[in-house]
């Protein structure tokens, strides 16, 4: 029985995989053990794997591709038996003291869930990540909060905690649930909500991970349309884990502002919290959520909501609000109508420009522009004259 289960997960990584297995392997607390998991890599990762004789380790490979939260949750539910989960990632290197500065601080903080720690950034090739406007330079240099000061942080702005720096008690999976699936971009993100709104979290300071930055945006969460266009999706999707609140001193730690909605509801939670939000200036995707969330209110059979929120003020809400943003999009496609319109005059005005030039030039080369070239110069002569 080891106290750590380490899980890694691998796919397509055989640049990177050494290191990150050799980082486990010699770090300086040893009773874990180090379940690799491969995604039906198509390189030469499991070829990789195979070459280590080390007993801790126990390797598995997908026949198909599953994603990492597939395999994150099998190894958590079949083969874990540690009482902490340490999550590692293929192309990402430990330093050799990780586990033991953690489990140490978690086995001194029992209150605590889980432990993550700051993270030197890398770049491809293993040296300094430059870019300091990349989001991933300084993200996960963060102050520790409690855990409603990281529900509201989540709520206002977003996760900004490294994955592969955490680990977990394994009992927080189950008080909390396993990664869920569907999420592409934020299934760990959807993990640390649940996860503070029953455990206090915390943040080593010490860089003990390096998160390594593929070139042209290749980390599964790298800048690219089809990852901002999931995430927004997933965003509003995640908004949902709000509802969580079991105690209203909760919900008033994170969102203060539903006070006064508590007061005219009567205590009703979710009501509270959507009319809160809806103050706040949200994004659109909260905008959808609360206004979600109000319908559900007023149209749950024994609520008491349509007593002081009538639905014709709801309807007159949804018109004002426009939360599918179709008064945006229409102002766009007017701003866009008015700029095609004059990049087509413009481009007419270009093909007049060069029409008339066209037309000078062969008049300067026709016959009689010639034959009168100087009565044009005793003219422009006579012109100075009767300036001066």
């Amino acid at each position: 029985m080891f106290s750590i289960s380490v899980i890694l997960t691998s796919f397509n990584h055989a640049d990177f995989l050494s290191e990150a297995i050799e980082s486990t392997l010699n770090q300086t607390y040893k009773d874990f053990e180090l379940i690799i998991w491969d995604d039906a890599s198509t390189d030469n990762s499991w070829d990789i794997i195979s070459r280590y004789q080390d007993p801790r380790i126990r390797a598995f490979r997908n026949s198909e591709q599953m994603r990492g939260i597939h395999n994150i949750n099998k190894a958590i539910l079949e083969v874990a038996q540690g009482d902490f989960i340490a999550i590692h990632h293929s192309d990402d290197i430990w330093e050799l003291d990780k586990l033991e500065k953690q489990i140490d601080f978690l086995r001194a903080n029992p209150d605590v869930g889980a432990v993550f720690t700051n993270a030197f950034i890398i770049n491809e090739d293993g040296g300094e990540f430059q870019d300091k406007e990349h989001f991933y330079y300084s993200i996960f240099n963060q102050e520790n909060r409690t855990r409603h000061q990281w529900l509201r942080r989540f709520f206002d702005i977003g996760n900004a905690l490294c994955h592969p720096s955490v680990m977990i008690r394994k009992q927080c999976y189950s008080d909390c649930g396993l990664y869920r699936y569907g999420l592409g971009q934020l299934g760990d993100f959807d993990m640390w909500i649940r996860l503070c709104l029953q455990y206090e979290i915390h943040i080593l300071p010490e860089k003990l991970i390096r998160f390594r930055i593929q070139n042209n945006e290749a980390n599964t969460s790298g800048n690219r349309p089809d990852s901002r266009s999931r995430t927004c999706f997933e965003t509003y999707l995640l908004l949902f884990n709000f509802l969580g609140f079991k105690k209203v001193e909760d919900l008033l730690k994170v969102f203060p502002e539903a006070s006064k909605y508590l007061e005219e509801s009567g205590g009703n939670m979710k009501y509270s919290l959507a009319r809160a939000i809806l103050d706040m200036s949200p994004q659109h995707y909260s905008t959808q959520f609360a206004l979600h969330v109000l319908f559900d209110c007023i149209n749950e059979p024994d609520s008491n909501v349509r007593d002081f929120f009538k639905s014709r003020d709801y309807v007159k809400m949804t018109g004002v609000l426009d939360p599918m943003r179709v008064r945006e999009i229409e102002q766009l496609r007017q701003t866009n109508d008015i700029n095609t319109m004059m990049e087509f005059n413009f481009r007419n005005l270009q093909m007049e420009n060069e029409r008339l030039s066209i037309e000078l030039s062969n008049i300067k080369m026709s016959f009689f522009w010639k034959i009168l070239s100087p009565f044009r110069k005793i003219k422009k002569r006579v012109s100075l004259l009767f300036r001066r």
